[in-house]
């Protein structure tokens, strides 16, 4: 039996800290509940300390895995942190605490201008401290991949005698190479005693773009955790990307004696949810969740996929979610045969919830000749922006053309179900509109990005708008929006980052 390899998910945390990629708590708990259908061993689910809605975040998603995973609060090697991360997690059945500080010399000098002597200290009684809340505490020594080798094992070796249960490896700049990287893990599976009684973990940055084989290198040479978010979402160029390393994990798994326990089917579900949440894109040629992934354009490749897959592809599409549709929606498909799509897409309807889907559904298919898997992913995530949301919209009308002049009226209806309109001028339909909602919401921002794409198939395709805002702080908020009416996608998506503002600004009050 080959080891198996903890998967160490901090989409909501490292993930989060992506420019452009902050989730609510709402949010943040779609994103567990997704986690937790994929079967992964521990959620990091965010940093107490810092900030009331990152603690509520990590409360709720403790009370929520249940022992379902493990669920981390990480700290710097500070008591406040520690005491905000064992607060946070008091009512989960399977938590950690995950503490630590820089180890690399460019940290000690210039961050945080310690000597060894006092990193080793600060260490020591971090990880002392952290085990009187907790029996599972991880160790970081942030910026491994930079250290001086026999310094990290003193330092490994400091956590280890401490009570630490995993010690985490990042290669936090993500500068290392691949086999300098897994002789280092060997070198402290070698040298550090006791290490084959923790779990050793890595976390690698792609800042080189070799994220994934830092990991796999880590692995081969003894680690038996990765620390990896959904697309690689994460700071700078990200993190490595859970649907990468687990699959290459399965697909040489005797060669790296590893397997994981990863759900694997749920993985092209779990790349569309966090792109509708954040906002932030998958590139179409990215691996095992790109529209590209599977897709053939060469008359040579597509023969020999025909005569047999594996010919072109390693992995049977179908294995991360990606199996194509055999019933085709339209207007005449009743509720039976759209309950049943949603549950082979992974989505579990009944009731009024099915019937509003149903209507939303119908709605679409009046206006196109075939509703399609993504027509039903974009209803659904559509639907799921507005469960939170302080303004939903009721209506927008656009007048515009040569000569007239831009005119919107958009209607909106807040918290308290009261209904507001307004009207505005504007030098284009958009601008017009983004003035209207201004005049309603009444909340100072400065609009950053805006950008269209089609993201369902056909003349007739649905188009989603993203659309960033930057608030007065300098937080960037992102919306996204999708209809058949570009201008009504548009009003969608600058009414999401607005209400996610709004949202923010609320649990900030608390």
């Amino acid at each position: 039996m080959t080891r198996k390899i903890n998967i160490f998910d901090t989409t909501l945390r490292d993930g989060e800290q992506s420019p452009g990629a902050s989730m609510n708590t709402e949010e943040k708990l779609v994103m567990a509940r997704q986690l937790l259908r994929l079967g992964v061993d521990v959620i990091e689910a965010g940093f107490p300390i810092s900030s009331p809605g990152d603690f509520e975040s990590v409360r709720r998603i403790a009370e929520l895995a249940g022992d379902k995973a493990s669920v981390c609060a990480l700290t710097r090697a500070v008591e406040k942190d520690i005491d905000a991360a064992a607060d946070a997690l008091r009512y989960a059945k399977r938590p950690r605490i995950h503490t630590g500080l820089g180890v690399s010399p460019s940290h000690l000098r210039d961050k945080l201008r310690m000597t060894e002597e006092e990193c080793l200290e600060r260490a020591a009684h971090c990880v002392a401290y952290a085990k009187r809340f907790c029996d599972d505490v991880q160790f970081y020594a942030e910026d491994a991949g930079r250290s001086d080798y026999d310094f990290l094992v003193r330092v490994i070796q400091c956590a280890v005698d401490n009570g630490a249960t995993v010690v985490n490896i990042p290669d936090t700049t993500g500068y290392s190479m691949p086999d300098e990287f897994g002789r280092r893990i060997k070198y402290l599976m070698d040298n550090v005693d006791g290490i084959e009684n923790v779990t050793l973990s890595v976390h690698c940055h792609n800042d080189l773009g070799m994220a994934t084989a830092l990991s796999l290198a880590g692995v081969r040479n003894g680690a038996t955790q990765v620390e990896c978010t959904i697309n690689g979402l994460g700071e700078r160029a990200g993190n490595t990307a859970m649907e990468e390393v687990v699959m290459a994990i399965r697909m040489h798994g005797d060669e790296l004696d590893a397997h994981t326990d990863i759900n694997t089917r749920e993985f092209m579900k779990a790349s569309r949810l966090l792109t509708s949440i954040t906002g932030m894109g998958v590139q179409a040629n990215k691996a095992i969740v790109g529209a590209n992934a599977f897709a053939h354009s060469s008359g040579i490749h597509q023969d020999g996929v025909l005569k047999k897959r594996d010919t072109y592809e390693i992995i049977d599409p179908a294995e991360v979610g990606a199996g194509q549709s055999q019933i085709v929606l339209t207007a005449r498909s009743g509720h039976a045969a759209l309950k049943h799509r949603l549950e082979e897409l992974g989505y579990e309807f009944e009731g009024e919830d099915l019937d509003e889907i149903y209507e939303a559904f119908l709605n679409l298919a009046d206006k196109k000749k075939e509703v399609y898997d993504e027509d039903l992913e974009s209803l659904i995530n559509e639907r799921d922006r507005n469960v939170s949301a302080i303004y939903t919209l009721e209506g927008v009308q656009i007048s515009c053309g040569f000569p007239l002049t831009p005119t919107a009226t958009v209607t909106l209806r807040n918290q308290a179900d009261q209904v507001v309109t307004a009207c505005e001028y504007g030098t284009g339909p958009i601008d017009a509109m983004c003035k209207a909602v201004n005049h309603i919401v009444q909340v100072e921002n400065d609009l950053t990005e805006f950008s269209v794409q089609s993201i369902t198939r056909g003349i007739d395709a649905l188009g989603e708008v993203t659309i960033r805002v930057t608030a007065p702080d300098g937080e960037v908020y992102t919306g996204r929006g999708s209809d058949g009416d570009i201008v009504v996608s548009s009003t969608k998506a600058y009414l999401n980052a607005l209400n996610r503002l709004l949202n923010d600004k609320l649990e900030h009050r608390r």
